[in-house]
């Protein structure tokens, strides 16, 4: 008699029954994510035009390079801790000491991997169709068990949001004779935007709705928690969408920065 069991041939990669278009969304996702990646390593690496400073200009500081630890001169002036040390090579830019946070929260999103497990690992490259290998890797061994530390980089990431909110309040004003006059540009629009989105994207966030709403069996006796926890879920359904818009955004007020600082573009003021 048989015995109930059926055996399923592992399918080829690429192999599938599917009839529609499986292969856009993987590709484009391939796509913006390695132009975002080489456009941020490339600045990183580049390391100037990063701050609009001076005279009747708004204070604009690019967000790959936010906060501003260390800097070589003239903009040291501006940085926390001032010049960067003598023994730090000359090719490290103010955006390496930094950039590992927002780029750790990220790497470890819980929609991002499941984004780019499709789109760089075909692990799988999506919904049945045939993968490249015959077993499932997991993140219980090296190297994807680093993604389990997604909760950790949730708090870093909060503390940078904070740190962009101070960077738009600064982008709103601009010295004149050694006096600070309020104003506002379209940098300073740009900067609040890209404060709004990244927030909505990190505070929606699957780590915050445990944070706010894990460990208690009813919710709904903490009205204050309850609220919170309604709050971060109305971010958490469209965490996609923050997702994308937050990192396409960040790009676009790093280039703003870039070109008004190199004098390509001019900060429009509005009042």
């Amino acid at each position: 008699m048989s015995d109930g069991q059926a055996f399923f041939p592992q399918a080829r990669f690429g192999q599938t029954l599917r009839r529609d278009h499986w292969w856009v969304q993987p590709l484009l996702t391939f796509l913006g994510l390695s132009a975002f990646i080489v456009y941020s390593t490339a600045r990183a690496v580049h390391g100037k035009h990063f701050l609009v400073a001076g005279d009747d200009a708004q204070f604009l500081l690019s967000p790959f390079f936010s906060p501003l630890l260390f800097a070589h001169a003239p903009h040291n002036v501006h940085a926390w801790l001032g010049e960067f040390p003598g023994w730090m090579p000359q090719w490290v830019s103010p955006a390496f000491l930094i950039l590992w946070a927002p780029a750790g929260f990220r790497f470890t999103c819980y929609y991002y991997r499941g984004a780019y497990y499709k789109a760089f690992w075909a692990d799988p490259i999506n919904c049945a169709v045939g993968e490249p290998r015959s077993s499932y890797l997991g993140e219980h061994s090296l190297p994807l068990i680093f993604q389990n530390i997604h909760r950790y980089f949730f708090y870093v990431a909060a503390l940078f949001i904070g740190l962009l909110a101070h960077d738009a309040y600064l982008a709103c004003w601009r010295t004149q004779g050694g006096v600070e006059h309020f104003g506002m540009s379209v940098g300073t629009l740009v900067l609040a935007i890209n404060c709004l989105l990244l927030g909505g994207y990190t505070f929606g966030c699957h780590s915050a709705r445990h944070l706010v709403g894990g460990g208690m069996d009813e919710l709904s006796q903490a009205p204050g928690r309850h609220g919170c926890y309604n709050c971060v879920s109305s971010l958490n359904s469209r965490h996609m969408v923050w997702a994308w818009c937050s990192l396409f955004w960040v790009g676009f007020t790093d280039l703003y920065v870039w070109m008004c600082a190199s004098g390509v573009w001019k900060d429009i003021r509005l009042f």
